[in-house]
């Protein structure tokens, strides 16, 4: 018996092992959520636990003998919302690394300490920023997006300035529609808008532009966001909450941002200047009011600012920061000051005082030198002009001479390229309602007069040291000048309550080339060539009929662009050119020899065919030259056989020689008709 179950265990060892792995064409129909139903439901999810957790940022980087001290002071400040169940305090080379994970007991703690612990500022150097760890997109590269600047890497957005190289020279606008929930990027073109990027609430109020339009700045109530490169990516964000004003330095190296929202006695926030390229804040300032923004004014290299306070003007210097010279200028009274844009000088006004005559100072800086100061006697107000290149400063004067009640108003000009400056004055006896200097002239021009008897007059200061009036238009409906940034060309402008009236003028000769009208206007704005304008009605200032119409610099209508809720059309601006006045004379010198390129481009552009279709007809042509190539060939090749066939005849003859045609005329009789003379009378 044992011999038989000792055979049958030898002859089980014996058999294989059966196969449990599927056949090969076997497809398996039965999936994980049908067949493990009931236990897959209990599976817990990706974010359980996390919706509780919450990231704190800018906490003190301290090391271990201050460890202690520092985690009692955050559970001290974050216990007030909820029971913490866990804190995680990241360490790198034996210091917090400056940011901490909390977990609270519940998610609805997790919600309070973000809602009110955002924003606390522990102290001068550390204010909290508190975000759920669930927005876990923000935080994917959590280590690079809030590593200081200095250790950034870096990062390669492209051409910044690619818009530069359109073949066709196209410039570029910004468009926000549909009150503001839509931002659009376009080039300009003749026939309609050629869209280059569009995005849904990219700004939460307005966007702006940098002087040489490098950089797209969009708002938030976290800060500032600078975009750009081919993409319009981001370049840097600012964090200042409550942001509303901004301002660029002319070089682009600095950004200005306004916030009523953040300023301390302690940590002066209202105002803060930053480092474009690093992201950086170089420093803040206290603010009362934003009332006449920019509170700080930029020297023209971007090297000096300056700001106003009472009896007080206070020039500062990059990239330090700090005071000119370490002090202020005490200046009894002064009421407004304005930089050059041509040179590092300034120009402000000081009015009278008892005896003391009321003055104008022009002075240089870094040297503080008064390079001309002139008097002004019952001065009212002061308004300073200056010329775009900085060659003349127009000082618009209103005084109430004596024995007079009425205003008089006079206009200074100062010649700031000519030995000790001298002045002309030019008196206006009627109420002044616009003034305006040719961008890159010698002319100016002056709205004057009282609704509806409103006049346009246009000066000339010449070399000679005269200012002639060119000409005068009477009963003009305007309020406003535009030049063109090439200068020569202008628009007045009548715009909302006057209806957007419009006069596209010629300076050279002082001619009105067109008077058109777009009923509502609300802005005007040229593109940096000065060959197109836009007229538009924003619906920030007017509700119904919002779009932008694009005129020839002449004042043809091209385009009318009707957008939603339109509110805002900025145009990109250019950067100063890089060619030399002589190689632009050179250029204009030999404009002839491009003008036929030109004008095939133009005559290209103006058809209403697509390229497409351009294209589509250009190899149609060269495909029938190709055919009536080969017929011609394969007909002188036939000749022979067509003399065979026809008897020696020549027939292809016979039709060219002309000159043996011998002329016949024969009449073919049609129809008569006879009119009695009686049916005539």
């Amino acid at each position: 018996m044992q011999d038989t179950v000792n055979m049958a265990e030898s002859e089980f060892d014996e058999e294989e092992e059966p196969p449990f792995s599927d056949q090969e064409d076997f497809v398996d129909d039965i999936d994980d959520e049908e067949l493990l139903e009931d236990v897959l439901r209990e599976r817990p999810l990706e974010a359980d636990g996390i919706d509780s957790v919450v990231l704190v940022d800018n906490v003190p980087q301290v090391g271990p003998e201050r460890l202690e001290k520092l985690k009692n002071v955050i559970h001290k400040i974050f216990s007030k919302f909820g029971k913490i169940t866990n804190e995680f305090y990241p360490e790198a080379a034996g210091t917090t690394k400056g940011y901490i994970f909390l977990e609270y007991a519940s998610p609805n703690h997790a919600l309070e300490a973000v809602k009110n612990a955002d924003g606390y500022k522990l102290d001068k150097q550390h204010t909290f920023r508190v975000n759920l760890f669930t927005d876990f997109d923000k935080y994917m590269n959590i280590s690079d997006q809030w590593q200081t600047p200095e250790k950034q890497p870096f990062k390669d957005f492209g051409n910044m300035r690619h818009w530069l190289e359109d073949p066709d020279c196209r410039d570029q606008y910004s468009v926000i529609y549909e009150s503001g929930e839509r931002t659009a990027i376009f080039s300009n073109d003749p026939k309609e808008p050629i869209l280059v990027e569009e995005r849904a609430r990219w700004t939460e109020t307005y966007v702006r532009w940098s002087p040489k339009g490098t950089y797209l700045a969009t708002f938030h109530q976290r800060g500032i966001a600078l975009w750009g490169g081919e993409k319009f990516k981001q370049i840097q964000r600012f964090s200042h909450q409550g942001v509303s004003l901004i301002d660029f330095s002319p070089c682009e190296r600095y950004v200005v941002t306004f916030s009523p929202l953040m300023d301390t006695k302690e940590d002066p926030q209202a105002i803060i200047i930053w480092d474009i390229l690093t992201g950086q804040k170089k420093r803040g300032f206290h603010c009362e009011s934003s009332a006449h923004w920019p509170i700080f004014k930029w020297s023209q290299d971007g090297k000096f600012f300056a700001r106003m306070t009472q009896d007080t003007l206070s020039i500062y210097e990059t990239p330090s920061m700090g005071l000119l010279d370490k002090k202020s200028l005490k200046i009894s009274g002064i009421k407004d000051f304005s930089w050059s844009p041509g040179d590092n000088i300034i120009a402000f006004w000081v009015p009278e005082d008892k005896d003391i005559p009321a003055r104008v100072t022009l002075m240089q800086f870094p040297s503080r030198l008064e390079i001309r100061v002139r008097n002004l006697f019952n001065v009212v107000d002061c308004k300073l002009h200056w010329q775009r290149q900085g060659d003349y400063l127009c000082v618009k004067v209103d005084r109430t001479p004596r024995g007079t009640q009425g205003v008089v108003t006079n206009f200074e000009i100062f010649r700031m390229r000519e030995k000790q400056v001298p002045v002309d004055v030019v008196e206006m006896k009627e109420s002044i309602i616009a003034f305006a200097w040719e961008p890159n002239g010698s002319k100016f021009a002056v709205l004057h007069g009282e609704s509806p008897r409103i006049n346009a007059s246009f000066y000339h200061v010449k070399s000679n040291g005269k200012i002639d009036l060119i000409k005068m238009f009477d009963k003009q409906q305007a309020n406003s000048i535009f030049w063109s940034p090439q200068g020569q060309f202008l628009v007045l402008a009548g715009l909302r309550s006057m209806n957007g009236a419009l006069a596209f003028v010629d300076t050279s000769d002082c001619t009105i080339m067109y008077i058109a009208e777009h009923y509502m206007a609300s802005d005007v704005e040229w593109d940096p060539t000065g060959r197109y304008v836009v007229t538009s009605v924003s619906w920030w200032s007017h509700k119904v009929d919002n779009a932008y119409w694009l005129w020839t610099f002449q004042g043809r209508l091209l385009q009318k662009n009707n957008k939603d809720r339109f509110c805002q059309l900025l145009w990109r601006p250019c950067p100063p050119t890089l060619l030399g006045q002589e190689q632009i004379k050179a250029i204009k010198k030999d404009l002839k020899k491009y003008s036929k390129i030109f004008e095939q481009k133009d005559r290209l552009s103006q058809s209403k065919a697509s390229k497409e279709l351009v294209d589509k007809r250009r190899l149609m042509m060269e495909e029938y030259s190709r055919y009536k190539d080969s017929a011609i060939q394969l007909y002188n090749q036939q000749r022979e056989l067509r003399l065979e066939l026809r008897g020696g005849v020549d027939t292809d003859e016979l039709d060219s020689n002309v000159e043996d045609w011998e002329e016949e005329t024969i009449e073919f009789f049609i129809s008569e008709e006879i009119i009695p003379l009686g049916d005539l009378e």
